[in-house]
């Protein structure tokens, strides 16, 4: 581990209260939409802590994870927003 895993601390500890927040917008969103911008928020927040995990423990396949859970939350994201919209795929 670095020498700044406290710091590192904090940051996660902030990120979760960040996914918290988020949870609260899809449990209280008023429309879908709402919910998918929540989702798509906390999916965000998942790849910023795997590159933390990954400053934190000098791994690069965090980071490696983290670049194809982004490409995958991206495609997901777009055909949620495509079905709302009541598109064909």
């Amino acid at each position: 581990m670095m020498p700044l895993a406290d710091e590192y601390l904090i940051v996660l500890i902030i990120l979760s209260l960040a996914i918290v927040m988020a949870m609260i917008r899809i449990i209280l969103g008023p429309t879908a939409p709402d919910r998918v911008v929540g989702l798509d928020t906390i999916n965000t927040i998942v790849i910023v802590s795997m590159v933390v995990f990954g400053a934190i423990f000098e791994q690069v396949i965090y980071i490696d994870v983290a670049i194809v859970y982004a490409l995958l939350s991206f495609v997901s994201t777009l055909y949620i927003a495509k079905y709302l919209q009541g598109g064909e795929y």
